[in-house]
């Protein structure tokens, strides 16, 4: 394992971007989460794309400079990389977030701390937690430590649905990090820069091609569980409340990433993919 001398906190920066989309409803909360940080990002960047309305966007929540409005939706993807393209401040660190996720005041904090002690870490999360955004309280359970595949090639959120207090997960290297929190070493970025995200995926599965690029490039992705933060997750385990639509772009990512990443696992990608699209299932 690589090590590193901690960095010093002026060279400690840290831009957070994030991509909305109708996202009223979370977004105020999640932008009150990073004002309340002990260490404080020295940008925030939101990239609305497509929203049917952004008067939400432009209240006093918001510091002057921070939005970005697009009016066609261009995708989680892409939006991500319009976000990163135009931070102006240099900074170490770059925290994509969902506009749904909500971070503890030492988040960043514990972030930095950790991921500067090992440098070979390109990506740090730390313990995602459920947040129900209806009644404005955590659920109690588990929403991500971390994204795995089973022996099969499906993948999936490590302890989603989970308990607190009925496992204790130990800091480790992990085959992929969920998109909704993913604290990002700038230098680990630069060589996939402009187009960070394959904009190919337009949403779901963009995160795991990230992480298995940067693996292939040698760097970690590393969970730790001293930091949380907390995540309204749209993608619902009854997969009857989810529209077709949805699941059947899922599934073409499916197969798009274990094409790209030439994957034997594309027996499982095509057959879920014959399920959802002619059985619906």
């Amino acid at each position: 394992m690589l090590t590193a001398a901690p960095e010093q906190k002026s060279e400690a920066s840290v831009s957070v971007v994030i991509v909305t989309h109708n996202s009223q409803t979370v977004i105020g909360r999640c932008f009150k989460s990073l004002e309340n940080q002990t260490v404080k990002p020295e940008q925030i960047l939101i990239v609305d794309s497509g929203s049917d309305e952004t008067g939400y966007l432009q209240n006093g929540h918001f510091n002057p400079g921070c939005t970005i409005h697009l009016r066609k939706n261009i995708g989680y993807a892409a939006a991500n990389n319009v976000g990163i393209s135009l931070l102006s401040k240099p900074s170490n660190y770059v925290l994509f977030i969902n506009p749904d996720t909500f971070l503890e005041p030492c988040c960043i904090e514990k972030a930095v701390e950790n991921i500067s002690r090992q440098e070979d870490i390109a990506i740090l999360t730390g313990s995602l937690k459920g947040f129900d955004n209806k009644t404005g309280r955590p659920t109690g359970q588990f929403d991500s430590t971390g994204i795995f595949r089973t022996w099969y090639g499906r993948w999936y959120d490590r302890d989603q649905g989970v308990r607190e207090g009925t496992i204790q997960r130990k800091a480790g290297a992990i085959p992929a990090v969920c998109g909704a929190f993913m604290f990002c070493r700038r230098r680990a970025l630069e060589p996939e820069l402009p187009c960070l995200f394959d904009e190919l995926f337009f949403m779901y599965k963009e995160d795991i091609d990230l992480c298995l690029r940067l693996r292939k490039g040698g760097w970690r992705l590393y969970y730790t569980p001293e930091f949380t933060a907390f995540h309204c997750r749209g993608w619902s385990p009854d997969r009857k409340r989810i529209g077709r639509t949805v699941r059947v772009m899922s599934a073409k990512n499916e197969i798009r990433l274990c094409a790209k990443h030439h994957s034997p696992y594309i027996i499982w990608a095509l057959l879920k993919y014959v399920l959802v699209q002619f059985l619906d299932r």
